[in-house]
């Protein structure tokens, strides 16, 4: 993945055999680098210690008394959610919109106090390394419940408009990350005539599909997949937004970068409602950084990161949800996709009042 114009940095992880021949190389084309993570496997390494450290320090009988602060395992968020729903059944319910490639639940939660309501849908996880993104799925599912009935914002919220938040977008990936390669971000699904597995479930969308920005080579990155929706992680949120019909505002979180974009990724066709969007932009970013200073860029995806095509909020948009933006999470490439989990709750912290924005906008242009 390129940067969309001249003179932007790019990150790229190099494989300690091969660290001289690019050093060589960078340095005999005059190209300046520096170098943010000198041993990614000794991060690692430590990331593993606080996961066994946070657990022992957890006695998630309740959901007050889970540890947020830590890293968690697809099964420990499954067993969150229930007890979540188990809590607050007036609030509170899991919907299973389809199952992944390997047979594992794609569970969403709906937070709902009335009936055919219209709805704001948050996906995290998708990209199944940047687990900052589902850590703060489960932040946010608590922040709810504890704020319904006293915070007057989401009050109101959900007096008018149902929530639903798929945590773990791409499970078969995230059990990946846990047992095999931390660094897996597509899905796990098999391509027929390459030994390569996996679509990256943000090219396999279909806006766009197939263009600039996403590859047709299996082992990539960027695997855009054999068709559109072709994945089953992917088709279920497709068919869970077309049978809805009136979800008015989507979210799909990621990391890293420090962004807040808006469609389109595949064209550089600004989107029609573009001032609007990127005024709504600018509030969330300015509400997100009152907290802890963290500074965001905003923009359209194209314009703002790189080419994408077949992204999920171009299909979104596309589909009538006016309101559909991207986030790329902490931070800008000193941790990357290992974010320590000291920056679990601020990074939720500050997202949270960031999405507050884009979710009052759009309870409050509903018709």
């Amino acid at each position: 993945m390129e940067p969309s114009k001249p003179n932007r940095f790019t990150d790229i992880r190099v494989p300690f055999f091969s660290l001289q021949d690019v050093k060589v190389y960078l340095e005999s084309n005059n190209i300046q680098y520096s170098v943010m993570i000198h041993d990614l496997q000794a991060l690692l390494d430590e990331e593993k210690k606080d996961m066994k450290l946070g657990r022992s320090l957890e006695n998630a009988r309740s959901t007050d008394t889970f540890n947020y602060a830590t890293y968690h395992t697809f099964d420990e968020i499954n067993n969150f959610i229930d007890t979540l729903v188990a809590e607050n059944p007036g609030l509170v319910s899991k919907i299973q919109i389809g199952r992944s490639y390997e047979g594992r639940p794609l569970n969403v939660l709906k937070f709902s106090t009335g009936a055919n309501r219209p709805a704001f849908w948050i996906d995290t996880g998708i990209h199944s390394r940047e687990w900052v993104t589902q850590a703060s799925g489960v932040w946010f599912a608590k922040k709810i419940v504890k704020d319904y009935g006293r915070d007057a914002s989401l009050t109101a919220t959900l007096n008018r408009l149902d929530i639903y938040l798929e945590i773990v977008t791409n499970p078969d990936g995230y059990v990946f990350t846990h047992t095999s390669n931390r660094m897996w971000r597509k899905t796990r699904s098999p391509n027929t005539g390459s030994t390569c597995i996996g679509t990256d479930p943000n090219r396999n969308w279909d806006a766009g599909f197939g263009g600039g920005g996403s590859s047709s080579n299996p082992c990539s990155e960027t695997y855009r997949g054999r068709a559109a929706h072709s994945e089953s992680e992917v088709k279920a949120i497709v068919d869970f937004v077309k049978s809805h019909g009136n979800i008015k505002g989507f979210v799909s979180i990621h990391s890293y970068s420090q962004m807040l974009l808006y469609p389109y990724g595949y064209t550089s066709t600004p989107a029609r409602d573009q001032a609007e969007l990127h005024s709504v932009s600018r509030n969330a970013i300015n509400a997100l950084s009152s907290l802890y200073g963290t500074a965001y860029t905003y923009g359209s995806i194209i314009s703002t990161i790189y080419q994408a095509s077949g992204g999920t909020v171009d299909w979104t948009y596309n589909q009538g949800i006016k309101y559909s933006f991207t986030f790329e999470l902490r931070d800008t490439g000193r941790y990357g996709f290992a974010l320590p989990a000291n920056q679990i709750i601020p990074t939720a912290e500050e997202t949270w009042l960031a999405l507050t924005k884009l979710i009052e906008h759009t309870r409050d242009n509903l018709y």
